[in-house]
């Protein structure tokens, strides 16, 4: 009886380790992430502007960017 207890503990033990070890990967990751850029779009309808991170659909064409900022203001700047 005692021995079952023991390999619990052992088992829980594991586990906690391993859980730890995920949420310590995954907040170092999380730290070196970049934030994605932004890009103006132009509606291929009307020629509206917009900016946005991720492609508005079949109606729009990239315009101009990659940009630091949601107004689309920030110019990133190859190194």
């Amino acid at each position: 009886m005692a021995e079952s207890g023991l390999c619990y503990a052992r088992l829980h033990m594991k586990i906690s380790s391993f859980v730890c070890g995920c949420l310590v990967a995954a907040v170092c990751a999380s730290a070196l992430a970049k934030p994605a850029p932004w890009f103006q779009w132009r509606s291929k309808a009307n020629g509206a502007l917009a900016c946005s991170q991720t492609p508005l659909g079949s109606g729009w064409e990239r315009a101009t960017g990659p940009y630091r900022d949601a107004r689309c203001e920030k110019l990133i700047v190859a190194k």
